[in-house]
């Protein structure tokens, strides 16, 4: 059967790129496709008279996807209507990036979450004024405020407070309790594929992915603790083993890529998160394992860990969501610290299919908290010596 990867790319080869858009239900392939046409479809539809009679691009930032901002006017009367001014955007627009959201599924989920998910939500995310995907071409775009005066947005320079630290417990707890074992998951109200089944389905695009993972690994090998990088040979058999613990977990809905530079801190102070690509079903650890390991320094996290934990139970005991034993918990946190890893040893060295995705700083930074915290928690033996699911 030909493979997703060969059909997007067949499918981009006779692609008029930038042929032009001028309904809301049409998904722009490009951003040269869009149009005043389609903008006021998007935005002022329902709105009398409110038009938008200008608008122009930003640069273009790639990474996962192509980002844009869009600068818009308006006519008189949008002027006063409650409308922004600039909007920021996530589209598929490069081959690469249309391989890689198409493949993994990324780009229908992140439109789902806007669609679907996001209005019922209680922490902060973007507002989204547009998104969609296109099945027969693999586009999407997702067209938000732009958030850039009002939120600051870290990175791995950010060194987290205290408080910002127990906030970002706070916001997944939030999300997490939200839809902890809800009889929705998987069904069309909530219609996101399984960790276990999107990693499957990522790993079979890329079938070269282990060993990608693995070059990271060695290079990344100098920076680690020794009694990590001699284990090597352990690392995938535990990473698929964290993989397949989550068949045996209560699921709820996850982020799934929560590192550091996919949140935001908004003007109140709350932690707030962006980037909903990875929306998938599966246990809430893996969301804990990846924020903290990615936001803390390998100091913050030693000091706090224990405490974070204990606050994360209580906030998702106070939701209705527990009690969840603390040992069992610890257990399945340090268990999902292995795909946490891979995540970022892809991006060291990501595939021949790949865009670049993150500066080196970042990704040098977040692989030696994330391995630290592996060698400091022993999970690799958690995983590869247990016989039981907890």
């Amino acid at each position: 059967m030909e493979t997703d990867a060969a059909r997007i790319r067949d499918l981009f080869a006779t692609e008029v790129h930038e042929a032009a858009v001028t309904k809301a239900e049409q998904v722009p392939p490009s951003y040269g496709a869009i149009t005043l046409e389609w903008l006021n479809d998007v935005l002022c539809r329902d709105r009398g008279d409110v038009r938008v009679t200008e608008f122009s691009f930003d640069e273009r930032d790639d990474g996962s996807s192509n980002r844009r901002r869009i600068w818009l006017g308006y006519n008189a009367v949008g002027q006063d209507a409650d409308l922004p001014s600039s909007v920021f955007c996530k589209a598929a627009e490069s081959l690469e990036n249309r391989i890689v959201l198409g493949v993994s599924d990324t780009a229908r989920a992140e439109a789902d979450f806007y669609r679907l998910v996001q209005p019922s939500l209680s922490i902060p995310t973007p507002q989204a004024r547009y998104a969609r995907f296109d099945p027969a071409n693999f586009a999407y775009l997702i067209m938000m405020d732009d958030m850039a005066h009002d939120v600051r947005f870290p990175d791995e320079r950010h060194m987290i407070s205290r408080d910002q630290a127990e906030q970002m417990v706070a916001t997944l707890a939030s999300l997490h309790s939200q839809f902890y074992q809800s009889p929705e998951l998987g069904t069309s109200a909530l219609p996101f594929k399984t960790w276990p089944v999107w990693w499957a389905g990522m790993m079979r695009g890329s079938l070269d992915f282990p060993d990608f993972c693995d070059m990271g690994f060695e290079c990344i090998a100098p920076r680690l603790p020794a009694a990590l990088v001699s284990r090597r040979a352990d690392v995938w058999p535990a990473t698929m083993a964290s993989v397949a613990r989550h068949e045996h977990l209560p699921h709820t809905l996850i982020h799934s890529d929560v590192h550091l530079k996919n949140w935001f801190i908004a003007g109140d102070g709350r932690m707030g998160l962006h980037d909903w690509q990875l929306t998938t079903i599966g246990h809430w650890s893996r969301d804990f394992a990846f924020a903290l390991t990615s936001a803390l320094t390998v100091d913050q996290r030693r000091n706090w860990f224990e405490d974070l934990l204990r606050l994360y139970l209580e906030e998702m005991a106070a939701s209705g969501a527990g009690p969840i034993d603390y040992d069992d918990a610890f257990r399945n946190v340090r268990e999902q610290l292995m795909t946490v890893f891979a995540f970022w040893t892809i991006t060291m060295c990501p595939t021949g299919d790949m865009p670049a995705m993150q500066p080196e700083r970042t990704t040098t930074e977040f692989l030696i908290r994330m391995g630290t915290a592996i060698d400091d928690y022993g999970s690799i033996d958690s995983l590869l010596n247990s016989e039981t699911p907890a």
